[in-house]
């Protein structure tokens, strides 16, 4: 745990890490505070906590499943876990799971047609008389009589399809980050016309279709979904916040890296630019090594060819969407010519596969038991991954945003020619935000 606070009078105060530093002063090696919010070791608590939400939205935490067997993950008893999310969350784990629950029952409610049987279902509940009884219990109403009591106008749509809204903080830059997206699409599983953003979805045994654009007023992206994949939403909308970074706060992240004069007129320019991140960390990964030491352009080929060869065909409303993401269990069953016959050397198409072996063993799991650093060291002891490949996995599949692939052309070239040594050194000034200090020299500065 965290020292004791110090009295005021016993304390120097300096107004950078760098004056600190100076004064031969050094971070705390225990707390960690130079890495990035969440990550440090002084936040094992609070990431724990947010797996804790993480895992219940993904649906794994359901009532057959005990606190030992979550606990364990992160190597806690139940007794520590619960002290955990009580300190950090105020609740117990089951007042946090049911709190979860209920808040997206309410967003279902007022923002869909959705009938109230499937939205009970969609927000964890296993009967529709228990999803009354806890929605009485909290709102001291029918879910019923929230809907009337709300009624406001919900936009008609056929009755397999529904919409919901994700907000964020502003600013955001929704051209940026559809553009970043639509030069690395995995053609039939994702598309992008005009500003909409849609792509196939398959998560468990369910499986769809999704279109999302950007509602500029109302600070949030509108996401029109099959009802198909109603029983997993709670995942979904996750996994929609984590590929859009819908969870930045921009204004901190600018007031930090403006202080650079490298990256402030970027910041002008492009306020609100966010890291764009993975809908599956298993199809960001494939997409990571068939990047290596090619153009941005080869890898999108690579990777279409990659999704047609190995992607469950589908059929969706939309011409452009005819197939599922490649599965992991699927690419490792593939021999290595199978993967380099698509046109892939044959030293990626072992990394391909190996990387996809760890994935369906469960070896490598993208979410946030391990850190960031665990990860990114099992990642790199996989044949063909290297730290760029890692650092790009974890910035995008992670979630990290102190992330730096320093080996990357691109950014060395940008700073002046300098050597991946030296272009670690110079982004220590950007920390913990460096994730998006290099979209804006990927942005700006190419």
């Amino acid at each position: 745990m965290p020292g004791k606070t110090p009295m005021r009078k016993n304390c120097l105060f300096f107004t950078s890490a760098e004056a600190a530093e100076k004064a031969n002063f050094r971070p705390c090696l225990r707390c960690r505070p130079e890495l990035a919010p969440g990550n440090a070791p002084v936040d094992n608590a609070h990431r724990v906590a947010d797996r804790l939400v993480q895992r219940i939205e993904e649906g794994l935490l359901e009532e057959h499943e005990g606190l030992d067997e979550i606990a364990a993950e992160f190597g806690l008893s139940s007794r520590q876990l619960r002290r955990i999310v009580q300190q950090e969350l105020g609740v117990s784990p089951l007042e946090l799971k049911q709190t979860r629950r209920m808040l997206l029952a309410k967003q279902l409610l007022t923002e869909t047609r959705l009938p109230i049987i499937d939205i009970a279902f969609a927000s964890g509940f296993s009967s529709l008389r228990r999803f009354n009884d806890v929605f009485q219990a909290r709102y001291r109403m029918t879910p019923g009589a929230l809907r009337k009591e709300v009624n406001q106008p919900v936009q008609a749509h056929p009755g397999d399809v529904a919409q919901l809204r994700l907000s964020y903080r502003p600013p955001y830059d929704w051209p940026a980050t559809l553009g970043y997206l639509q030069q690395r699409l995995m053609k039939e599983v994702e598309a992008v016309e005009g500003d909409v953003y849609r792509r196939t979805v398959a998560l468990g045994n369910y499986r769809g279709w999704i279109s999302v654009s950007h509602l500029a007023a109302k600070n949030a992206l509108s996401v029109e979904f099959s009802t198909s994949l109603t029983p997993v939403l709670p995942a979904l909308l996750r996994r929609l916040r984590d590929l859009f970074d819908l969870n930045a706060q921009p204004l901190l992240i600018a007031a930090h890296l403006r202080q650079d004069p490298l990256l402030t007129d970027s910041i002008h320019h492009y306020p609100g630019l966010r890291v764009p991140g993975a809908f599956d960390g298993f199809e960001l990964g494939v997409r990571a090594i068939l990047g290596q030491q090619v153009t941005v352009k080869a890898a999108t080929t690579l990777s279409s060819r990659f999704a047609q060869a190995f992607g469950e065909p589908c059929v969706t409303p939309f011409a452009d969407l005819s197939r599922y993401s490649a599965r992991p269990q699927r690419v490792a069953d593939a021999t290595i010519d199978e993967i380099a016959g698509l046109g892939i050397v044959s030293a990626r198409a072992r990394a391909i596969q190996a990387f996809a072996s760890a994935c369906a063993a469960g070896t490598l799991r993208f979410n946030a038991t391990l850190t960031p650093d665990e990860i990114m060291t099992l990642l790199v002891s996989l044949p063909g991954i290297g730290p760029w490949t890692a650092h790009y996995i974890a910035m995008r599949a992670l979630r990290w945003p102190d992330a730096f692939p320093k080996e990357d052309i691109a950014i060395r070239k940008n700073l002046g020619g300098l050597s991946p040594r030296a272009a670690e050194q110079r982004s220590q000034q950007w920390r913990p935000w460096r994730s998006y200090a290099v979209m804006h020299i990927w942005k700006s500065l190419s």
